[in-house]
């Protein structure tokens, strides 16, 4: 009898020493995810100070992990165009007045319909595939910039602290690029809440020497979609009807015919 309880104390024991290394094992992947810049993220040349608050920019958004695991995002971009995008393949829908996008931004191709009729000619093709990658890259920035600070091409810049212009004490970061996206020469300023880590504020000059900005915003109303957080609010400007799927049938992005985005999230 002696024996028997020896035994299965000690096999208590073996489940009890692997139930903690599991959770020591788990606990360690999440921290190690961290969030790695992209590849070309010009890190020597960028601040510490101002990565450190990009990380924590991305942390307080629901972490790196979360971001790379949302899929599909909607938008509709200032009441002018429906976007709908798939971040792991690259699919882009795309609805505006008389026209339909269904491009994939990472290897420039897809279709095209103008009221109805799909553009088959080449050359217009190529042309409305690039004009339909342009307005996602103006879109997704206005949308997602927050989670793009270690983007491929950014220089970093810490410029101290700076309350904004609704009163927030704020760390503010510079953004200058080098040969990415369609407008290499702007330049950005970003605020980042040194209470919750969150952008509240940015503004943009078109040209990295300009004095006079194109204009400064505030990011408000931050919600919860899927994981992440994202703000819409713009100040002016709104961005709207956002949405997050974990999965979305493949029509979404083949078919001419418009979604109903708000009948899918439903589902």
């Amino acid at each position: 009898m002696k024996t028997k309880t020896l035994f299965f104390l000690s096999l208590l024991l073996v489940c009890l020493i692997q139930s903690c290394g599991s959770g020591t094992t788990q606990e360690t992947t999440n921290v190690e995810y961290g969030n790695p810049p992209a590849e070309g993220f010009n890190l020597e040349g960028s601040d510490p100070k101002a990565i450190e608050v990009a990380d924590q920019v991305m942390e307080a958004m629901g972490g790196r992990k979360a971001w790379d695991n949302t899929r599909h995002i909607a938008w509709n971009f200032f009441g002018a165009r429906d976007l709908v995008w798939d971040k792991w393949t690259g699919d882009v829908r795309i609805d505006m007045r008389n026209t339909t996008f269904l491009i994939n931004i990472n290897d420039n191709t897809g279709k095209a319909f103008i009221d109805g009729r799909e553009i088959t000619d080449s050359d217009t093709l190529n042309n409305l595939i690039g004009r339909g990658k342009s307005a996602w890259i103006n879109d997704s920035y206005w949308l997602l910039m927050p989670f793009k600070l270690k983007d491929s091409g950014v220089t970093l810049k810490y410029l101290g602290e700076e309350k904004t212009n609704e009163d927030v004490l704020a760390d503010k970061l510079e953004l200058t690029f080098d040969k990415v996206g369609n407008t290499p020469n702007n330049r950005y300023w970003v605020w980042v809440d040194k209470t919750d880590h969150l952008v509240k504020q940015w503004a943009y000059y078109r040209n990295a020497a300009d004095t006079t900005q194109g204009f400064n915003v505030p990011f408000r109303n931050y919600q919860k979609m899927g994981n992440i957080l994202i703000s819409g609010d713009r100040g002016e400007r709104q961005l709207t009807n956002i949405m997050v799927f974990d999965e979305l049938p493949s029509s979404v992005y083949k078919s001419q015919e418009k979604p109903d985005l708000a009948a899918l999230k439903n589902q």
